[in-house]
Parts: C-alpha cells; structure tokens; sequence
C-alpha cells in the first residue's frame, strides 16, 4: 500500500510547445561527446588519446579519487578529440560513430547471485556507476558510502518534461531489472514515487521490488529531492543516492543484454521548436544532429528544462543525464515602458500583474528576463514555491554569507540546484539562486 502525499506549494510553467507523444526522428549520430563536467565530485583521469579506436562501453576516463570508476563511449567508432579548457581541465572527449554499434560485451551474472560488493563492481566496470547521484550536493554517489535508501521519480513535472509513460513504455522490464540491481546495494529499500492523479493508468505501478510513494501536487513535486524531503529527510552524516527512472532502464538493459546501451528518447520541446515531439537518440548526441527542430533565426538551445537546463547552442551535447532539449527564442529586444505597461497580454505574471492570468493559456515564452539584478529584498516569494520544510531565503543569505553552520541548520543538505530552481524564476530580485546553492554546496564540500 502507497501513501499519498499531497504538494500545494509550487507552480506549473503555462509554457508553449510540449512534445507530441510521437518518436519522429531516429539519430545515427556522426559525432556525441562525454563531458567530465556532467559529473560533479569526479576529477577525470584521460584513458584514451585522439585517434583511438573504441566501441560502445569503452572507458574513456575515470575518476582519479576512485579509479574503478570509468566513463564510457556510447557509440562505437574513433576518439575526434579531447577538448579542455584552462588550466588544461578536461571539458569533453569527443567520439566520431562509425554506424557500425560495435559494444563491448560483459559477462554478466544473474542479479540474483550478487551481494552489494559484487554488484558495485559489476556497474563500475561497466560504465553505470554514474547514473547514481548521491544526496547531499547531488555528486556522483561514493561506492564506498553506505546509503540509507535510493530514491527514483516516475513522475517528470519538469516544463516540457518527457512523458515517461510514453518514452518508456517498451522498456518496463529493464526498468525491473534496474530496480532488482538497485535493491542489492541498500538495506533501506528502493523508493518509487508516482503520480497520484494517473497512478492506476501507469504501468510503473505494476513494479515489484519497491516502496511506493504518491505524490499530488504542481512541479517541483516530480523533483526526487521534494521528494526525498517528505519521505526521509536526509540528517547530517546520511547518504541516500538518487536515479532517474530512464538511467534506471539503461542499468536494466545492461544486465538483460550484457552490453552498455545508453541510448534514450529524449523530447524537443519549446515555444520555438519546429514540430515538437520525440526522438531517439544515444547518449551525448550533437545538437547538429537535431537540427530539424531548430529554426534558423535566434534561438538558445538548452539541454534539459527551461528552469535548470544548461544553454549548449546548435553545436552542444546532450548531457549525460538529461532526457529532454528545450528551445527558446532570445530575448534580446528591448520593451517599451516594460512592466508599467498593465496591457501585456502576451507575458505571464507569477503574481498576475498582468491580466493575461484571467484566461488559460501557454504563452510563448523567451529568454528574456524583463529586468536586471536588483537588491536582495526579504519576502515571502520563494516559500510559495518551494514544497520543502526549509526557509530558503535565510538559506540563500547564509550560502552567501559563507556561513557553514548556517547552511547546516537552514537544510544546505536537502537541496541541489533543480530544487530552487523555481525560486530563480519567481525572484524579483533577478539573482541567480541556483549558482549561490551550488557554490554554497561546493564551499561544503570544500570544508568538510
């Protein structure tokens, strides 16, 4: 039996531009990238040089700080080019896909003969130990940690997010096969939350193995750190590690096939997307690729959602975790009298100053932000989106502030980025949140 737990803080982006729930281009990718920065806490260690022959699950760095941990190519084909940046830090190595899906093959045991040892090694040779994430400072989680529980999202509340139920409907018995591995590498459990207002519709609610939670309630209730917050908030020296539910299909197809099959079905969604909908494609593909879904005039393309998304342009990569690539127009003009005019019926308003919130509409949305930087004032705006037993702005304060103990006591542990993100776009103040939490997390991690 479930419990039910019901979210009335936050907010549903009315944004223009969801994906149709249709698959209308298949990639065969000329070049996909895997980037060192996706994965925060790792320090890479190159494994490859330019030139390299490799196939699909061929390491091309690990982790220096754990070196059993390797992060592989998702296609096979030749090593294009190791990219870094200052400091000769390793931004990306590039792969040019030679059609041919060459892929390492793995003996693979059966799930039901390995202990959380056997198991740790099993997905770190593979490849698939970064799809765990660890809580707190969302980093990749630490093989050696002892996690009180795991926690997956089936509910994808994100603007534009990817319908699961859709993308991942062929892939119901990886997922069980994923949570059958998860489950041998915690005592506490695996915990799936649902959508309560279609629980009995999704075929995730047929999964065994797992501890049901369903949740009710406007984004960011699907975020799995929202989650993890009504469920189990995570206390000082716990760990708890976090998947999400497509990283959990790739975990499955490992043990089902014995070969690492990164590749996903990813939506292209946003106001100035062209026919948006699905497409499959690996993982690291070249925005280029894509280029169907772009129009020609100025537009940012973000992987992952409008909120907590990294801008890549036309020529980026997916990021390792993301499912989805938003597109939006630039904002780059400039409005006459701005927010004095009380006549914008085109822009939507958190805080309907504008009458355009009497009717029910998707607006199309851009990057522009209607404003500039102004002084941190103290109001209540974030408390109203933001779901979670915390006080964010005295958290924000303390972040900035360098204030360790602060942050400790106003819950710097139960939040990453995605959670505040939110509270960015509501702001008056136009500060940039999610960059104070993550230099707050990474000032933690410094210290401790």
């Amino acid at each position: 039996m479930s419990d039910q737990i019901r979210l009335k803080k936050g907010l549903d982006l009315p944004i223009a531009g969801a994906a149709l729930c249709e698959v209308t281009l298949q990639v065969s990718p000329d070049l996909v990238a895997v980037k060192p920065t996706d994965f925060r806490g790792m320090v890479p260690r190159l494994l490859v040089k330019e030139g390299d022959s490799v196939k699909a699950g061929t390491p091309l760095f690990s982790d220096k700080k754990c070196p059993e941990m390797v992060f592989c190519s998702p296609v096979s084909g030749t090593v294009d080019a190791v990219v870094r940046g200052d400091k000769r830090k390793l931004l990306a190595v590039r792969v040019k896909a030679d059609g041919k899906k060459e892929a390492v093959r793995f003996d693979v045991p059966k799930i039901s003969s390995l202990d959380k040892k056997g198991m740790t090694e099993m997905l770190l040779k593979s490849g698939l130990w970064p799809c765990l994430k660890q809580r707190p400072f969302g980093t990749v989680a630490d093989p050696q940690a002892e996690p009180k529980a795991i926690f997956i999202s089936a509910m994808n509340t994100a603007p534009l997010g990817a319908d699961w139920d859709f993308t991942l409907k062929n892939d119901l018995a990886a997922i069980q096969a994923g949570i059958d591995a998860l489950g041998r590498l915690t005592k506490g459990g695996v915990h799936l939350s649902l959508a309560a207002k279609n629980y009995a519709g999704s075929e995730f609610h047929k999964l065994s193995g797992v501890i049901f939670h369903q949740f009710e309630g406007p984004h960011p209730a699907g975020n799995v750190g929202v989650q993890i917050n009504h469920i189990s908030p995570i206390n000082k020296g716990e760990v708890v590690w976090t998947v999400s539910l497509p990283l959990v299909a790739v975990i499955g197809r490992f043990f089902l096939k014995g070969v690492y099959d990164a590749c996903r079905t990813i939506a292209v969604a946003g106001p100035a997307a062209i026919n948006p909908s699905y497409a499959e494609v690996p993982a690291g593909v070249c925005m280029a690729d894509l280029a169907a879904y772009f129009p020609k005039e100025d537009v940012r393309i973000v992987s992952g959602d409008v909120l907590s998304g990294e801008a890549v342009g036309a020529d980026g990569f997916l990021g390792f975790y993301d499912d989805q690539v938003s597109v939006l127009k630039e904002g780059n003009y400039y409005e006459m009298f701005g927010w004095i005019n009380p006549l914008r019926s085109k822009k939507f308003s958190v805080s309907r100053a504008y009458p355009a919130f009497l009717r029910r509409k998707k607006y199309d949305m851009d990057t522009n932000e209607n404003g500039g930087e102004r002084p941190f004032l103290m109001n209540d705006v974030y408390d109203k989106v933001l779901p979670m037993d915390i006080y964010p702005l005295y958290l924000f304060k303390a972040c900035l502030a360098g204030d360790l103990d602060k942050m400790e006591q106003l819950g710097i542990y139960e939040v990453v980025e995605e959670d505040v993100a939110l509270c960015e776009y509501v702001c008056p103040s136009k500060i940039e949140i999610q960059k104070i939490i993550r230099e707050g997390i990474e000032l933690m991690m410094k210290e401790m």
